[in-house]
């Protein structure tokens, strides 16, 4: 995989995050969704790269959607797989709440899971907690392994978790713990993200979330040296079907780092759309709008913020070609 290519993927990350920043608070999240798409692919197209979307918004007949199997890049350079999110967090942008990202992720070709588009378990935890929780345990268990490991009392974690009807009981269990609970609305990427990173105060990821940002937040927490461990949630026979069509055999595995990213070499990159705990959101200014971006890189553990200051005069169709 070719170094440049870090760099590359942040022009596309900010390119959706200018596109759909417009959208925040005017209550049309497909809207906002089809702008970030249509940014992705028209700057994709300028990428040295040879890439198939393995994890997309879903079939080729849901264009124009960024869509499995379809290719990106120039067709020069890297042969890699892509997952992409052009708007993790649809309804968060409608409603101008927090964490809203453009996210993608990029390895060699072959070495990213195909997930189908359904639910996962998840637990995830930064590179402190690696090795020492398990999705099958208790959650009071996986909680006194993360305070542990992090020298802290289980009344100081802070545990973050979709607030959804499905995590009644979950959330019920964790208060039980004394642990305290960030509820989100949506974005388990972002959250999965920042249990890496002790500013942002998330400690653990509990909970289901989708599939296809299962894969992507792993590909995020294997730069950064944590961990995600899932298992799939299939609901019907359709969606079981649809498990062995892409290749997985054993839908109640866990599935592991190596199951979900494999390899030594992957990347990462996001640009924040709205406000969050790592990253700020899109700012315009007239002719002109600020973004901050994360790019990382397993092999060489790299980790970039990136800040960028857009004319959008002179890139009005936010790519140059």
């Amino acid at each position: 995989m070719e170094r440049s290519l870090s760099m590359e993927l942040v022009r596309v990350t900010e390119a959706a995050a200018l596109a759909t920043g417009r959208w925040m608070g005017r209550g049309n999240k497909d809207e906002a969704d089809r702008a970030a798409t249509e940014a992705m692919r028209d700057v994709f197209d300028t990428i040295p790269m040879k890439g198939t979307v393995v994890i997309g918004e879903g079939e080729m007949d849901e264009a124009p959607m960024l869509y499995i199997g379809e290719k990106l890049g120039n067709g020069y350079g890297s042969r890699v797989d892509v997952a992409v999110d052009p708007l993790e967090g649809t309804n968060i942008v409608a409603s101008g709440q927090w964490n809203a990202l453009a996210v993608l992720a990029i390895a060699d070709h072959g070495n990213l899971l195909h997930a189908p588009d359904m639910y996962m378990d998840k637990i995830a935890v930064g590179p402190e907690a690696v090795g020492k929780v398990d999705i099958d345990a208790p959650v009071l268990d996986n909680l006194k392994a993360v305070a542990k490991a992090k020298n802290k009392d289980i009344e100081d974690l802070v545990v973050s978790i979709l607030y959804r009807e499905r995590h009644a009981k979950l959330i019920e269990d964790i208060r039980k713990t004394g642990a305290r609970i960030k509820l989100l609305s949506d974005g388990d990427v972002a959250a999965a993200i920042n249990t890496a990173f002790g500013d942002t105060g998330v400690d653990i990821m509990l909970g289901s979330g989708g599939a296809p940002e299962g894969v992507i937040a792993a590909v995020g927490l294997k730069c950064l040296g944590g961990e995600l461990q899932g298992k799939l949630l299939p609901a019907n026979d359709e969606e079981l079907k649809r498990c062995l069509k892409m290749g997985i055999q054993d839908v109640n595995k866990m599935l592991t780092m190596d199951d979900l990213v494999s390899g030594d070499d992957c990347i990462f990159a996001a640009t924040g759309v709205t406000d969050g705990e790592l990253l700020k959101g899109v700012r315009y200014h007239g002719s002109q709008a600020t973004t901050q971006s994360l790019v990382m890189r397993a092999k060489s553990g790299t980790v970039r913020f990136v800040d960028g200051k857009h004319s959008m005069k002179k890139k009005p169709d936010l790519v140059i070609r």
